[in-house]
């Protein structure tokens, strides 16, 4: 399944967010526009809904509270909405629509509470909060029937899906010195840190086949790379990784992750990360560290993989390198706006001028990203 419509209000830097999404959907918008806090939509919904750990509580509670994830735009209507459509491909009816609404105690404890929680099976309705249960016990309204396996059981197919979004947002250094740092890996490890052992959870086929089929990506992107193996540490039982280079001194070529470069690590980190479940993945600015040919070839690489996991793919960007591939549809591109009243949230191919150019052949790195552009930035360089 994948997500083809998202409704929001009082999220964060939005008042208001409603749009469709496809496959592909990139997200594009100066600092501060809110891109990750759009990407943490999904997030949050996935913190709701995981069997371990998970719940509408902690989730607030994550994030600093209600007053943290409300918008400050919210006034007269404080209720922070989320409502999802899902079907198994764009442009079709929706298999599911979940719909969430949050709102805080009056007083007391000032916990966040559902305000509402409705599904649908296509055009049936399956669950709809407040009921009877929650009249005659408010305290049931501190908890989603998403997140409890008791209650998900008339749309449990929702509550996997979102148990299973993936976030990447790949930190070399974190990977790269794991044995030094020697740190606590964060929750749901956004950052890559634990990044080999889940290489090691995999059974060795798959691990085998993925591996693969990066090692004859990094063929190409990476210089002198000849090949790519995993390993576990004789000594330590850690897992590693091993590339061989081409060298004048026979096997002289190994070298572990420790001493790959930042892109190197993130484009290994990318390409697994699209050949694993076939779930919705958030990816925050993959072009980081990376050559800008490469990241030229990052949109058809994504194109190709999805269609081979039937995956959904959510990318938040700056590069107009990224966003030079012609075969990107304005469709699959969002366009963050900020203004006094909380950040606007725009699909490009639906504003006039935008759709104008790319259909007369401009990419949209070109029509697009200037529009993100600070309207005050070249006064950067005559600061003194």
């Amino acid at each position: 399944m994948i997500v083809t419509h998202l409704e929001v209000r009082n999220w964060r830097n939005f008042r208001s967010i409603d749009v469709d999404l496809r496959e592909r959907q990139f997200i594009v918008g100066p600092n501060a526009s809110g891109k990750s806090n759009l990407l943490d939509i999904f997030r949050f919904l996935r913190d709701i809904a995981k069997q371990e750990g998970g719940g509408l509580q902690k989730a607030i509670k994550d994030r600093g509270g209600v007053s943290k994830v409300r918008s400050l735009a919210a006034r007269r209507d404080p209720e922070i909405t989320i409502h999802i459509q899902l079907a198994e491909v764009v442009d079709q009816a929706p298999s599911w629509r979940y719909e969430l609404g949050i709102r805080q105690e009056s007083r007391g404890r000032r916990l966040p509470l559902v305000a509402y929680e409705r599904v649908w099976s296509g055009n049936d309705q399956v669950l709809a909060r407040p009921n009877s249960d929650d009249e005659n016990d408010p305290q049931q309204l501190t908890q989603t029937y998403l997140e409890q396996i008791g209650a998900n059981g008339r749309f449990r197919d929702v509550a996997r899906f979102l148990q299973t979004i993936t976030y990447l947002h790949l930190v070399p250094q974190l990977l790269r010195h794991a044995d030094q740092i020697q740190g606590r890996v964060i929750e749901d490890d956004p950052f890559g840190q634990a990044f080999l052992e889940r290489i090691a959870k995999t059974s060795e086929k798959r691990q085998h086949t993925r591996l693969g089929l990066i090692e004859e990506a990094l063929k190409i992107a990476v210089p002198q790379l000849q090949q790519l193996r995993f390993l576990r540490d004789p000594d330590s039982g850690r897992p590693h990784l091993e590339a061989l280079y081409s060298h004048w001194r026979p096997n002289a070529g190994w070298q572990r992750e420790d001493q790959f470069s930042d892109g190197t690590l993130r484009l290994i980190g990318l390409m697994w990360s699209l050949l694993e479940e076939d779930t919705l993945l958030l990816l925050e600015e993959p072009e980081q560290s990376l050559n800008a040919g490469i990241v030229s070839q990052l949109a058809p690489i994504i194109h190709r993989m999805q269609r081979r996991r039937k995956r959904q793919v959510l990318i938040s960007t700056h590069s107009d390198d990224l966003l030079s591939d012609p075969g990107i549809d304005g469709r699959e591109v969002l366009m963050l706006t900020p203004a006094a009243e909380g950040t606007a949230v725009r699909v490009a191919a639906e504003v006039e001028d935008i759709r104008a150019l790319l259909e007369s052949g401009f990419t949209p790195g070109e029509v697009i990203l200037p529009r993100s552009n600070p309207s005050r930035a070249t006064q950067l360089s005559l600061i003194d």
